[in-house]
């Protein structure tokens, strides 16, 4: 995350993100107590109801629980990947507990599917296949398809080299160069053997049932940037998603 965006970044946001950063890495595991509401209230300059509106977030996230007397504490990880999204800034900030590493570099090839899913003119279409990896185990294989106009824009990022390993993300680095910021994912979520490919590069038996999540970003103007398509190992990661009402 840049400074700009930082900037921009709600109070409560930026509690519960740091807050989240030190849970993963394990600054409050094995019972240790979380700060107090008046202790990250004095230590961040904000306001109790604002640590307690970050709180509240990561109590319905399950990443702490709250014991009446006694204080907040980190909820203990099963191994897994847990994420809880639930804007763009989610998916673009995915990086803040993982790596990415790139199995196949940006290249450019026929794929009539890609192609009509971004609803491109041509079939030819630019490929980066990379594989994501939390605590060093590898939760999850990516294969991101771009427009040509869009792929020239990280075409020589060093990130996007064979065996490059970053704590970027794809869409991460691209919407710095964009003209209109990106507005929309549309996800579909489906279970799917591995094929060979992704069995190989996640160490599981090909045909094993894995958790498919594609996405299709656009901008606000309506243009399709980057479509990815991902294989989860479900052993090694939980996906989330918290609905609220909305104002009536």
């Amino acid at each position: 995350m840049n400074g700009r965006e930082r900037d921009t970044e709600p109070a409560y946001q930026l509690v519960s993100r740091q807050l989240r950063e030190h849970i993963a890495a394990g600054k409050y595991s094995g019972g240790i107590k979380l700060p107090t509401e008046f202790e990250l209230a004095d230590q961040h300059g904000v306001s109790r109801q604002t640590v307690r509106r970050a709180f509240q977030d990561l109590v319905a996230e399950g990443i702490v629980y709250r014991v009446p007397g006694r204080g907040t504490f980190a909820a203990e990880s099963d191994g897994r990947y847990l994420r809880q999204l639930g804007s763009i800034e989610d998916l673009m900030n995915l990086s803040t507990d993982t790596t990415m590493e790139v199995v196949t570099p940006l290249r450019r090839r026929v794929d009539i599917e890609a192609a009509s899913r971004l609803r491109l003119d041509t079939d030819l279409v630019n490929t980066v296949v990379f594989r994501r990896r939390h605590d060093d185990t590898p939760f999850v294989l990516t294969t991101v398809y771009l427009p040509d106009e869009i792929a020239r824009f990280v075409a020589d990022a060093p990130e996007m080299s064979e065996g490059a390993v970053t704590s970027q993300t794809i869409i991460g680095l691209l919407e710095p160069h964009l003209r209109s910021p990106i507005t929309e994912a549309a996800q579909s979520i489906t279970v799917a053997p591995a094929p060979a490919d992704v069995a190989r590069e996640l160490g599981c038996s090909e045909g094993h049932s894995m958790l498919r999540v594609d996405r299709l970003y656009s901008d606000s103007d309506g243009r399709t940037v980057e479509l990815a398509v991902s294989y989860f190992l479900p052993e090694h990661y939980t996906y989330r998603v918290t609905l609220r009402r909305g104002g009536r």
